[in-house]
């Protein structure tokens, strides 16, 4: 059975849990900071605690596929249960693992993690549109078949992405604000959201001079340990801002492996955000 559109199940799980995503980045450091090893038998007591304290309460986590893929199958058997588990309380689950490539590649890559069938099965996915917008194809039309959603890197917060995302083309528009326009027309006439979203950075200040309004969800990393603080969404995003799904990783999870204190931190952020949104 195909599933609701990814757009419409976000919609309602930000309207009802709060606009949060927080991240499952189980690296080396974090995991020595609570007081795990770094081994499959850390990672799998880290990403069980971070699943079991937020999954029935926020939106959306997202775990970075690295920190998994780095041990090997036994890793990537974590990330399957976690995935699964966290779904299975409710959470949807963004898989971040920024994939890109042509034809037959970017198609399994797709497969991967958007057919129903799939181990890895999520509820949308990262990807990177910089061997051109339309090698995304076949993930985009697996994603409406699926009734699963994309999130494709447009503006990101790292200082390198610039040379990419702010070069001009020849018809004067920069490379993030024409990757901004395809995802408009990918969620043209879709209510209540469109299930094509853009990543942009939170720490990037005033973005008027871009056309954020894509009728899809805007991920925005980049709150707490990078800098940025929910009261700044407004400022960064305009009008575009009741889209914006912040992403938070570290402001979270260094509260860990308390579980109680993961949930009041998580509680924190989405309160804060709903606080900016409603003031905006």
């Amino acid at each position: 059975m195909t599933l609701e559109p990814f757009g419409a199940r976000l919609r309602r799980a930000m309207d009802e849990r709060g606009a949060l995503c927080v991240g499952i980045d189980p690296h080396a450091s974090l995991l020595a900071e609570w007081g795990l090893d770094d081994t499959v038998a850390g990672l799998e007591r880290f990403s069980r605690t971070v699943v079991e304290a937020l999954a029935d309460r926020v939106a959306v986590l997202k775990p970075q596929s690295a920190f998994f893929e780095r041990f090997g199958s036994r890793g990537v058997a974590v990330l399957e249960r976690s995935v699964e588990e966290a779904r299975a309380a409710g959470a949807l689950v963004v898989m971040d693992a920024k994939r890109g490539d042509i034809g037959s590649t970017m198609a399994a890559y797709a497969e991967s993690f958007l057919c129903k069938d799939a181990p890895l099965f999520s509820d949308a996915l990262t990807v990177s549109p910089y061997l051109g917008y339309g090698s995304l194809s076949p993930a985009v039309a697996l994603a409406r078949e699926s009734g699963t959603g994309l999130f494709v890197l447009a503006l990101t917060s790292n200082p390198e992405g610039g040379e990419v995302q702010h070069a001009v083309r020849a018809d004067g528009r920069s490379v993030g604000a024409t990757m901004l326009a395809h995802l408009a027309a990918e969620n043209t006439g879709e209510e209540p959201l469109g299930s094509f979203g853009a990543v942009v950075g939170a720490t990037l200040g005033d973005l008027s001079t871009y056309d954020l309004d894509i009728n899809g969800p805007i991920l925005a990393p980049g709150i707490g340990a990078q800098g940025a603080t929910p009261a700044d969404l407004p400022h960064v995003f305009g009008a575009a801002v009741r889209n914006v799904v912040p992403n938070v990783s570290r402001g979270v999870l260094r509260h860990g492996p308390d579980v109680v204190a993961l949930r009041d931190a998580a509680d924190r952020f989405a309160q804060q955000v709903r606080a900016a949104v409603e003031a905006a």
